[in-house]
């Protein structure tokens, strides 16, 4: 007991010179996390964001070696998965022991539900994700995992504005919908369209000289457009893009 409460209190220290101020509603998720699974803040299985306790994979990997775990499997689910799109589902089964059955989780990932700094690691993720599911299931880990967290999650900055060093700013409400950038990165890759003529096209759209100076109303209204254009003939909406590809040879 006093080597658990020995440990809580180091995780603690170290939590609060990383984080500063843990809330309250954070620091029983952090007690339950220390003395009953073990974990270290300082080896990167606990994250604090927007206030809360988030477990990492690196986090339910160090329970299931505690735990002695006998061993997992992982498989891609086709009939679900859409690799063109880059939609992918995976089925993990996590055995505790010779006589488990195996707990088994889910796990999705495509571009709509992952942040753009992972944008082209979907598989991956969908894999890392179902794993995580089956782990906390195993071990009786209610807490969400930090890998599980998606875009629409209120990780996600409001807006798109930046301050003068290029950091996001926030508005300080959670975000419902994708970022306009990642909308159109999606039909870029659902169509599999040229990105430098589709910014052309847009700027062209938006009567603007480049992209980043129309407005947001302006963009919502291309991404419509690209997106019912793409949907009713990508032939046709590949001519219209390689057409501004030859205007700027021809005013080169």
């Amino acid at each position: 007991m006093k080597t658990r409460l020995k440990k809580f209190r180091s995780n603690l220290k170290i939590a609060r010179s990383l984080w500063g101020d843990v809330p309250g509603s954070a620091l029983g998720n952090l007690r339950e996390l220390t003395k009953k699974f073990a974990l270290s803040v300082a080896d990167g299985h606990i994250q604090l964001l927007n206030g809360r306790c988030y477990v990492t994979h690196s986090g339910l990997l160090r329970v299931a070696e505690n735990r002695r775990c006998l061993g997992m499997t992982t498989a891609v689910q086709e009939g679900l998965s859409d690799p063109l799109r880059d939609r992918w589902v995976f089925k993990a089964t996590v055995y505790k022991n010779r006589n488990s059955r195996g707990f088994v989780g889910y796990g999705d990932a495509s571009p709509i539900n992952v942040t753009a700094t992972v944008r082209g690691a979907e598989m991956r993720i969908a894999e890392t994700r179902a794993v995580n599911r089956a782990l906390r299931k195993a071990y009786g880990i209610g807490l969400c995992s930090v890998e599980e967290l998606g875009s629409f999650s209120t990780l996600e900055p409001a807006d798109e504005r930046t301050n003068h060093a290029g950091q996001p700013i926030s508005n300080g409400t959670a975000s419902s919908q994708p970022r306009l950038r990642d909308k159109l990165y999606v039909l870029i890759r659902r169509y599999e369209l040229d990105p430098t003529l589709v910014k052309r096209y847009a700027a062209d759209f938006c009567g603007t000289e480049a992209l980043r100076d129309a407005s947001r109303d302006l963009i919502e209204a291309f991404i419509s457009t690209l997106a019912e254009e793409g949907a009713k003939d990508r032939a046709a909406l590949i001519c219209k893009l390689n057409s501004y590809n030859q205007l700027a040879e021809v005013k080169s």
